[in-house]
């Protein structure tokens, strides 16, 4: 308690300085997996992808980021067991931050996608367990981490195999791709409308007063969807082609539907990492704000103060504009050769996912839903499609991120008791 007695305000600025390079992490890291399919594909360049990001990343993250966030991500840890000793968590939440935002940060430049959401979670058990005993940890909750792992990976894969097989088969290995792609491109559109909706709603709003029910929120996205698929059919019968083109053009054409649905659901997801993700940055910090502002009184619920939102909104936007390209890279055209139409079912397989996982309550990973996405599509090409010595990387990546956040975060949690005793 004399610790927050007496180093209140300095502690709130190196968490909100600490805060400020997590969020960059995440915007190094993970908002890059949101644009690497369109950068790998050609839908957009590299700039191109960095401007829309930054404006949905940082619309998400300062309009739908919430008024109060969890103090405690996921709730792995007990707060109860820091009751009687706050300064221990204020000072292991400000070790989380920054150990987390390193691991982040060297992910990025070595062009590794990981999960920033696992990165917080294994410094803050790191912290946990030297300060107060792994008794502080709910253990339980590590089954569902470590199954995510693989489960999400696996679904989305799953997804984005067939939903690529369709395409192929309803349009691209026919005689007439192009009027197959006006006959069934509509029913696509279709389902990419219901699934940014639904990750819209579900993941998005939640915080700006529209509270709808689920059978509310399914009814509009479908209404939404149907209106979206009409406008598409209209648009696509008003495209003049050359029916003298060869296949190779007719390819071409329909390709480009494709890169547009793409760079949509993109979009989609970039507000709503933003709106989601950035709480891996604020809520640790909020926490510390909350507590030193209560003289040392823990909540489950920190409430946002009005300079917290902004600061990680700007740091996601910075970290993608200054260290996002390799991450893109990795995912765009280190795993597989991706052409619009396969990155869109990777894209739209990755949002599916996360609806499934909002609705079931799966612990999830953005990263590792859309890293298994791609490896779909790569799979319905076969095996030899795939880049495996990328994929091990990746994976190996992956396994190391938990214990990496915790390493640091103890190592960082000693200095920082060492230098406000």
């Amino acid at each position: 308690m004399d610790i927050i007695a007496n180093y209140g305000t300095t502690l709130v600025l190196v968490a909100a300085l600490f805060g400020f390079l997590m969020a960059w992490g995440i915007g190094a890291n993970d908002v890059a997996n949101a644009m690497g399919t369109s950068v790998g594909t050609k839908s957009l360049t590299i700039r191109q992808a960095i401007i829309i990001a930054m404006i949905f990343e940082f619309a998400g993250a300062y309009l739908a980021g919430g008024e109060v966030t969890a103090t405690i991500r996921n709730g792995i840890i007990d707060s109860n067991a820091f009751v009687d000793s706050p300064d221990l968590l204020v000072l292991g939440m400000i070790a989380s931050l920054l150990a987390a935002g390193a691991w982040l940060i060297l992910a990025s430049y070595f062009g590794w996608p990981v999960s920033t959401t696992h990165s917080i979670i294994g410094a803050i058990v790191g912290f946990a367990v030297v300060s107060i005993g792994p008794e502080a940890v709910q253990w339980s909750k590590f089954g569902g981490i470590v199954g995510s792992w693989v489960i999400t990976p696996a679904i989305s894969g799953v997804i984005a195999y067939f939903m690529f097989i369709s395409v192929q088969k309803l349009i691209f290995n026919t005689d007439d791709p192009l009027n197959n792609a006006k006959r069934y491109v509509p029913f696509y559109m279709f389902l990419t409308s219901l699934v940014i909706c639904l990750v819209t709603i579900k993941k998005g709003l939640t915080h700006v007063g529209l509270h709808l029910s689920d059978g509310e929120g399914i009814l509009l996205s479908i209404a939404i969807s149907i209106a979206v698929a009409f406008a598409g059919w209209i648009y696509i019968r008003g495209q003049k082609y050359n029916p003298q083109d060869d296949s190779k053009m007719h390819f071409a054409n329909v390709e480009k539907v494709f890169g547009i649905l793409m760079v949509i659901t993109a979009c989609a997801m970039a507000f709503a990492h933003g709106s989601n993700d950035v709480a891996n940055a604020i809520g640790p910090l909020s926490a510390v704000a909350s507590i030193v502002a209560s003289g040392g009184e823990i909540s489950g619920q920190a409430a946002i103060a009005w300079w917290i939102l902004p600061l990680g909104g700007i740091g996601i936007v910075i970290g993608l504009a200054t260290m996002g390209e390799k991450v893109m890279a990795t995912v765009g055209t280190g795993i597989t050769h991706l052409t619009p139409s396969r990155g869109f079912a990777a894209q739209l397989a990755t949002a599916a996912t996360v609806v499934i996982a909002s609705g079931t309550g799966l612990p999830i990973s953005t990263t590792q839903t859309l890293v298994g996405a791609v490896m779909g599509v790569g799979l319905a090409r076969g095996i030899a499609a795939l880049n495996l010595g990328v994929l091990r990387n990746i994976v190996v990546s992956w396994i190391i991120t938990l214990p990496a956040g915790a390493i640091l975060a103890i190592a960082i949690f000693y200095v920082l008791q060492a230098c406000f005793s």
